[in-house]
């Protein structure tokens, strides 16, 4: 008897798709990859032959040096081997993408990491009726509920304002989140210039490049010490802490993940502003996009695998977890 998607095989680098000969988001080296979007969990250097959205492989090229790279815009359809492949905004980052698989009058959607909250930095999320949905689960437990991405930014803006002799410094991955910090503060009104560490500055160029605006963007090693007191500072998570931030007017430390929902990780990182904001989906938009697609089977990776398999169970939707390794849990 043949199984539901028999075709894709899932490996623990990755997930092979055996009628096209590509691996999907491979985390070794491989002769044809397909990848979803840049964050260096999903998107490797050294493939042979890369098809992605052209958004991710600007990104790549950034970050790995040129790429031998294919673009897929969305919407497009390509034929590899047997299979149809198409990408879809996933509402994660820039350029990220749903991939998917046609093959034999079944359909695969591999979601890669994505998110339904809105997001002035990339295109919204769009759900695809399939029947097999490869699905992230990184804040797949019902404590894990994000609030509303306006609230947070008016935190950090009240906080600014109440402080006018210091700046507020925060940490931000360098590929999605620092951008969209900085472009929903602009949505919220707030036009002053905004400081980069020097690791930000290379990928918040990349986003201007790709039609983002990102308004006035200053460099801290340029800048008087004095002259920052009253504005946001934007600095990689890492260097909240480190010697860098002494040369800033009394920083009040701030991190935007959707880890600070967890108080303890914003004590083990000195943040005294912890900003709740994700770019990946929280428990209520993951079960929301499991009902809305109603898949005939779901596959969970990377995450809270378990908690996700069991709420399918739940509700009489077949699901396996696909223990990949490789995916890590960024500082989101």
């Amino acid at each position: 008897m043949v199984k539901l998607g028999d075709w894709i095989q899932p490996h623990k680098h990755g997930i092979y798709v055996a009628p096209a000969d590509v691996w999907v988001d491979p985390s070794e080296p491989e002769a044809k990859a397909l990848v979803t979007h840049g964050h260096a969990d999903h998107a490797r250097g050294g493939h042979g032959t890369v098809w992605a959205t052209p958004e991710t492989l600007a990104i790549m090229d950034a970050r790995y040096g040129p790429q031998n790279g294919i673009g897929v815009g969305y919407g497009e359809t390509i034929r590899l081997g047997e299979v149809e492949v198409s990408f879809v905004p996933a509402g994660h980052v820039l350029g990220s993408a749903q991939i998917v698989l046609d093959h034999r009058g079944e359909r695969v959607v591999v979601s890669g990491d994505y998110k339904r909250r809105a997001d002035p930095t990339c295109a919204s999320f769009e759900p695809v009726k399939c029947d097999v949905f490869v699905t992230e689960a990184t804040f797949a437990l019902p404590v894990f509920r994000h609030p509303e991405t306006g609230d947070e930014i008016d935190k950090l803006i009240a906080r600014l304002h109440a402080n006018p002799t210091r700046c507020v410094l925060v940490g931000a991955y360098a590929l999605g989140k620092a951008q969209r910090v900085i472009a929903e503060l602009r949505v919220r009104g707030h036009e002053s210039p905004i400081y980069l560490h020097g690791a930000l500055a290379r990928l918040c160029a990349l986003y201007q490049e790709l039609g983002v605006d990102l308004g006035e963007l200053r460099m801290v090693a340029d800048t008087p010490k004095a002259e920052m007191a009253g504005h946001v500072v934007m600095c990689p998570p890492g260097a909240l802490n480190d010697r860098w931030s002494r040369r800033l007017p009394e920083p009040i430390t701030a991190m935007a993940s959707g880890w600070m929902r967890v108080r303890q990780r914003a004590r083990q990182k000195n943040v005294e502003l912890p900003l709740i904001l994700s770019d990946h989906a929280d428990w209520d938009e993951l079960t929301q996009t499991l009902t809305e697609i109603a898949p005939r089977e779901v596959w969970v990776t990377h995450g809270r695998e378990e908690a996700l398999v069991h709420w399918c169970e739940t509700r009489q939707m077949k699901a396996r977890a696909l223990a990949l390794v490789g995916f890590e849990d960024e500082d989101d």
